[in-house]
């Protein structure tokens, strides 16, 4: 395969520029690059899905499979679709993971081999979903293995998983190079740089920087890519209609008695009693599906079991009558569920917008204050330009800086972030850290951070709410002060 002077243009805007790369077939390779850099674009072209718009690619790579955040976005909307819960007397939990990996080829010995590989057994009887992310990503790529592509090219495939399952996908990774398989990793995080990709890729804004054998010197240069970053610009203003009024110091932002999740006759878990007390600044640690979103899902009432527990959110008692907007009003709100149920139409302006009315899309008129403050703050994450364009046009890594900027448009009283930098580059991860630390510093913003990555936490956590699984399965849980 030979990409020759390549370039990609979509919507008048050039997302790949002048490309020229050769990838004889068999050879295994990293594409490093930062967000926006086109990295998602290559693998479209790669796969057929789109065009040169000047050069040509020869030889491309017949059988070429794409795993990436998009993929995984378009399953789920797949099952919602599919969504059976009006006609059933239960909530329909979605195709089973035995079924879909079914979907792809007739049960064999290969399924078996690649459930072991990737940890799955525990996961075939349970719809999609209700899995986890990280859970969510494995599946996608057992099923990408199962049909067996002579090119696979894994988009971003750490995002969402915790670090015992980073891990093991790295070993499953390198496994495959020395089977044989003939893989693409297309990252943004030198971290998730696996041992065994011999060839390298530096791709920016669109130019292929470098292509070879992997030099030494990486991190060097991923660096130096890195120091191009934006100036820190000053927080907009604190908005006071969002702000709770007189709110005791000792009075619990969240209480909850005896706390459970069932599902069945199984719990996920139960008897828990907790308090967030308002300057508590608090990190949810634990494995994929042990219950971290969950727990938010309760505090947000985006999970319908919030009703049955003794939870009273901003004062609040769940299901007595209190309205959305009683306690969304005063939440900030970043999640991968947030993010994948994002899917109206409308600009970036708009989803930032969004924030203030804690909708998805704006359905009511805005005044000239709240758009200026709106602009702001894509000024801030550095998409001031792009205020415009279609939210949906924006690459993943961009999509979720808007959905940050429209968490933090409000500078709430309770901050709910739930992997928010998934899809960030290296300098974009710590750059949305510093903000949020920022604002937490200077008004009152509580946190409830949960993030799988050991190298992000803030200086800030007064103390972390660590879930981890027994020896059935269901989440057990300790505070430990940070």
């Amino acid at each position: 395969m030979q990409l020759i002077d390549v370039s990609v243009t979509i919507q008048n805007q050039t997302i790949l520029d002048r490309i020229n790369w050769h990838v004889p077939a068999g050879q295994s390779w990293v594409v490093l690059g930062t967000n926006a850099s086109g990295k998602s674009t290559l693998a479209r072209l790669l796969t057929g899905e789109i065009h040169c718009s000047q050069g040509r690619l020869d030889d491309p790579i017949a059988g070429t499979a794409w795993v990436s955040l998009e993929s995984q976005q378009e399953l789920y909307e797949r099952e919602l679709y599919r969504d059976d819960t009006d006609f059933l007397d239960h909530i329909d939990d979605g195709t089973p993971v035995s079924a879909l990996l079914a979907e792809i080829a007739p049960w064999s010995a290969q399924h078996d081999r690649l459930v072991a590989l990737l940890k799955l057994t525990p996961l075939l009887q349970r719809g999609y979903r209700v899995l986890s992310a990280g859970e969510g990503r494995r599946v996608m790529l057992a099923r990408a293995l199962l049909a067996q592509p002579a090119l696979l090219i894994l988009d971003e495939p750490f995002e969402g998983l915790d670090q015992a399952s980073r891990l093991d996908l790295h070993r499953v990774l390198a496994e495959l190079i020395q089977q044989g398989q003939q893989l693409m990793l297309l990252i943004n995080q030198l971290s998730d740089l696996v041992v065994g990709f011999p060839y390298l890729a530096l791709l920016n804004k669109g130019a292929m920087l470098f292509s070879g054998a992997m030099p030494s010197d990486i991190e060097q240069a991923w660096q130096q890519l890195l120091a191009v970053g934006r100036p820190m610009a000053a927080l907009p203003p604190r908005q006071s209609a969002f702000q709770l009024a007189h709110w005791p110091e000792h009075k619990p932002l969240i209480d909850l008695v005896d706390g459970f999740v069932q599902y069945d006759e199984t719990y996920q878990f139960q008897d828990f009693n907790w308090q967030l007390r308002p300057g508590s600044h608090t990190q949810v640690r634990g494995p994929n599906g042990c219950g971290k979103s969950t727990l938010l899902g309760l505090i947000t009432g985006d999970h319908p079991q919030c009703y049955r527990n003794q939870l009273k959110v901003l004062g609040y008692q769940r299901g007595q009558g209190e309205s959305i907007w009683q306690i969304k009003k005063h939440l900030g709100l970043v999640s991968g569920n947030l993010h994948r149920d994002y899917r109206v139409s409308g600009n970036v302006l708009t989803a930032v917008l969004s924030g203030l009315t804690d909708s998805i899309g704006v359905y009511q008129s805005v005044g000239t204050s709240e758009t200026e403050l709106a602009k702001s703050w894509l000024a801030l994450i550095g998409l001031a330009d792009k205020a415009q364009r279609p939210f949906k046009a924006l690459s993943m890594g961009e999509q979720r800086l808007v959905l940050i900027a429209r968490a933090l448009i409000k500078q709430p009283p309770l901050l709910i972030l739930d992997e928010p930098t998934q899809g960030l580059d290296d300098f974009n991860r710590f750059y949305v850290l510093d903000v949020v630390a920022r604002i937490l510093a200077q008004g009152p913003t509580t946190l409830l951070f949960v993030s799988h990555r050991q190298d992000e936490t803030l200086a800030c956590i007064e103390q972390n709410l660590v879930f981890e699984p027994d020896t059935t399965g269901q989440a057990l849980f300790r505070i430990v002060p940070d």
